[in-house]
């Protein structure tokens, strides 16, 4: 009887064998090229889902394949464990989120252990650990003292009932309100931490030394938003007050009929004149109120109110009126424009709206002088400009800049729409922020022998929304590090992001103890060979990461490694990118429209039906969401599969970029496929007598052509094929093996080849198999098989045959073929004798290997 393929035992047996002979442990080698493979951290929410397991997956089988390759890797995993979830989880379950947070990181590490994942273990981060933040509080400091770190007012999203700032996540709705009160939340000025990110913003949009996906570039360099353009100053009418605006387009500046400034401008409370003061005011909340995204919307009808106040005009002296308008942002720009109707669509929306003048001072085409009926944005002949009439806009540019500079209020400038980093969050699960807040000395660095500042264990977390650090006197209250007297730490903690943003150099040496990461392993792995992750942190982690690694640069931290290594790309921590697309999953309803989980559906052919009472149920693929109830759990198909059924359905799915659905249906036909690849190993082939040399060399031929591919596509991060490619070897396999080849050397040969390719991807049951071929431990150590050319030649080719560019037959020759041998075989195939009779031919077409078209009238 045969044996049957216990996945489960297999899948137990080897990880345990791993784990003992510690084959993924990876220490520095210099005997050996490295790779550096590393894939986005998990964040620790209590359960692993296959949209974790789907990025990792053909990263692990990647670094497989590197590994037998020659390389040295290095795979290591860790948790990004600081964030708002553990917080809310502390108020709801009234524990502390560090409980909340490691006993989901226990849960989650013995998840990810049985994926079977190649995870160098021993080079685990957390980042809420001591160990870990301590260095984010260092490289505060470090950018303090850099002048890259700062306090400054921002804008916050603020309960007035809750009296406390919240997360993006804490306001809902449209009508924005507080999720843990339900009151509507305002905008307010808050003193906040900054990190100085627009110091690199012209760094930043360099991406010449990037292995990115295009559209991750597009994205930073639209983040960035770099325009040129002048930068000059308004002042206020019998004021001594002014405010600064940039545009890109100073060839218009005579036809500024308005000013608008955002209603945060810190101008605001000085230009509203008595009479306008409670409009203002009302507008200002009613502002406040607002998202920025809908503030920004295109949608959105532009409002605003004036102020009562007026701008000279810097080359007219001429009144402009001030007005306040949502629509414009203290975060974008200066927080003022000048508003240029006839050439601008939101100004003359706004000047139409409220009755201002539209002068045309750039000639559209063909332009009659009438009033414009909408705004022309192009470029053109200046008119109305005074003393610059009849230049081109071009031209006139570089004038306008050139006379603001000569009258000392302005000139050429380079705006960037990017805006500092904003790390200040006003919440307990982060790292503190190192500084001390002394009424003698100000604000005052904590010394870095005092780090790191430990968050405390005793908190009271109460559901009022404010951070509890505000109210622990223990850790508010401390002595100034400089003059010993009475002084309050800072309550505000880093934005999760700063920990993301350098921990890729942790994993190099992650118990470190006097600096973040050890500079000689450095010199050996960095730079980080090959990352992987969601194209969703394009502009946030990514760029932050950037961001962070030129610092690290410029504060010396590399200096020892590029020495080491001057060849590499010591300006980039991650110079080739993978980004996986979003797993989806079916979603079902009942008549009802109630989300029914996965237990209570079962399909009929294709219809989904429920499994009690029998009815039709509708399946939609959606994102996975816990309130569809179609979130799946890998364990269950571990469990019930192994864990290389799971991992190869998701790589099976479809292209790894473009993501795809999980269809519980579509597992079966990978079960299938290792069934059947067990079977080909463990069962003995069929057959008496001698193999026939063509099936020989069928054989030869299929495996090498596979190995050719699956080499090719595991390089290009095209899974998917790989597997296809793998399940069409094994049908021909499976044919072969009831034939005499399969008592022959070249059917051993042909199965060694076929579990070293299966190896990356199906680590446990290629480990078995390979056991039982006799071969020694472990198939993950051995080498790479080259593809021989020779063999994989193919002997004959296809030949499509055509009679006036119509299909007509197809037909089989030799791959070396003569011209003329392929026009006999093709004028003596019946569809063609059919299509000549009465005709003849005037031409021959013939593409070697490809078609042949016989042109006849």
């Amino acid at each position: 009887m045969a044996e049957r393929y216990d996945a489960q035992e297999i899948d137990r047996k080897w990880q345990q064998r791993w784990e003992e002979t510690g084959i993924y442990q990876a220490d520095e080698d210099s005997d050996r090229p490295k790779h550096y493979a590393l894939t986005m951290y998990p964040y620790p929410s209590g359960d692993l889902h296959v949209g974790h397991w789907y990025p990792m997956t053909p990263t692990d089988a990647h670094a497989r394949y590197m590994r037998m390759k020659g390389y040295h890797v290095l795979y290591p995993m860790g948790f990004d464990a600081f964030g708002l979830p553990a917080e809310n989880a502390a108020i709801r379950n009234n524990i502390h989120p560090k409980e909340w947070t490691y006993a989901n990181i226990r849960r989650m590490e013995g998840q990810l252990r049985t994926m079977g994942a190649s995870f160098d273990w021993r080079r685990e981060i957390i980042t809420c650990d001591p160990e870990y933040y301590r260095w984010n509080q260092w490289f505060f400091l470090q950018f303090y003292r850099k002048g890259l770190a700062y306090r400054a007012f921002s804008p916050v999203d603020w309960c007035p009932s809750c009296n406390t700032t919240l997360a993006r996540e804490q306001v809902l709705g449209q009508d924005r309100e507080c999720e843990r009160c339900g009151t509507a939340v305002i905008k307010r000025e808050l003193n906040q931490w900054f990190f100085r990110i627009t110091n690199y913003a012209e760094e930043l949009l360099d991406f010449s030394k990037l292995d990115w996906p295009e559209r991750i570039i597009a994205s930073q360099r639209n983040w960035i938003g770099r325009s040129e353009g002048a930068e000059f100053a308004f002042q206020v009418k019998d004021s001594a007050e002014s405010f600064r605006v940039f545009t890109t387009r100073p060839d218009t500046i005579y036809g500024v009929t308005f000013c608008v400034v955002a209603p945060e401008h810190p101008l605001v409370r000085c230009l509203v004149t008595p009479e306008r003061q409670a409009e203002v005011d009302a507008y200002v909340f009613q502002a406040s109120r607002q998202s920025e995204t809908d503030r920004l919307s295109t949608e959105k009808e532009r409002t605003g109110v004036f102020t009562g106040a007026y701008a000279v005009h810097p080359l007219t002296g001429a009144g402009v009126p001030i007005y306040i308008g949502d629509y414009v942002l203290m975060s974008y720009g200066t927080g003022a424009i000048m508003a240029v109707p006839a050439h601008d669509e939101r100004d003359f929306d706004f000047a139409r709206k409220y009755d201002l003048p539209i002068p045309v001072v750039i000639v559209p085409p063909d332009w009659d002088g009438t009033p414009l009926a909408a705004a022309y944005g192009g470029e053109g002949i200046m008119a109305n400009s005074g003393p610059f009439d009849g230049l081109p806009s071009a031209t006139g540019k570089k004038a306008i800049a050139a006379e603001l500079e000569a009258r000392g209020i302005g000139g050429s400038s380079v705006n960037y729409r990017i805006h500092d980093w904003l790390v200040s969050r006003q919440r307990m699960w982060g790292t503190p922020i190192p500084m001390v807040h002394c009424e003698k000395c100000g604000v005052v660095p904590v010394p870095e022998d005092q780090l790191p500042v430990l968050l405390p264990d005793a908190v009271e977390f109460r559901p009022t929304g404010e951070s509890p650090l505000k109210l622990h006197e223990g850790f508010r209250c401390t002595p100034c590090p400089e003059c010993g007297g009475p002084a309050e730490r800072e309550t505000d903690t880093m934005d999760t992001f700063v920990d993301s943003s350098w921990y890729q150099y942790r994993f190099l040496s992650p118990h470190e103890d006097g600096r973040p990461f050890d500079p000689e392993r450095g010199a050996y792995w960095l730079p980080v060979d090959l990352y992987t992750g969601g194209a969703e942190h394009a502009v946030m982690h990514l760029l932050y990461s950037r961001f962070f690694h030129k610092v690290m640069r410029d504060l010396g931290l590399f200096d020892g490694p590029r020495a080491a290594h001057p060849d590499r790309n010591w300006d980039e921590p991650f110079p080739r990118l993978f980004n996986q697309g979003v797993i989806t999953a079916y979603a079902h309803r009942d008549r009802s429209g109630r989300f029914l989980p996965y237990s209570e559906v079962e399909y009929e052919g294709d219809t989904p039906v429920h499994k009690q009472t029998r009815e039709p149920v509708s399946a939609a693929v959606e994102k996975m969401s816990k309130s569809k109830l179609n979130v799946v759990a890998p364990d269950e198909y571990a469990d019930k599969y192994g864990a290389d059924v799971v991992r190869l359905f998701l790589m099976f799915i479809g292209p790894w970029e473009q993501g795809g659905p999980w269809n519980p249906r579509g597992v079966d036909g990978v079960v299938r496929f290792l069934n059947r690849v067990w079977s080909l190993v463990t069962e003995p082939g069929g057959g008496t007598g001698a193999a026939e040399p063509a099936q020989v060399r069928e054989l030869q031929r299929a495996v090498h052509q596979t190995l050719r591919r699956v080499t090719t596509d595991i390089e290009r991060f095209s899974f998917n094929t790989v597997v296809a490619a793998l399940m069409e070897l094994s049908n021909t396999l499976q044919k072969l093996r009831q034939t005499p080849v399969a008592q022959t050397q070249e059917w051993g040969e042909a199965l060694e080849l076929f579990v070293l390719m299966l190896a990356p991807i199906a680590p446990h049951l290629a480990e078995e198999l390979w056991e039982r071929l006799g071969k020694p431990y472990s198939i993950h150590q051995q080498a790479w098989p080259a593809w021989s050319e020779a063999l994989a030649a193919n002997e004959s080719v296809e030949v499509v045959v055509q009679v006036n560019g119509k299909l007509r037959d197809r037909l089989q020759v030799a791959v070396d073929a003569t011209e003329e041998t392929v026009r006999e075989a093709a004028l003596a195939l019946e569809k063609v004798q059919s299509e000549l009779t009465g005709k003849q031919i005037r031409k021959f077409i013939y593409v070697p290997g490809r078609l042949v078209n016989l042109v006849v009238g």
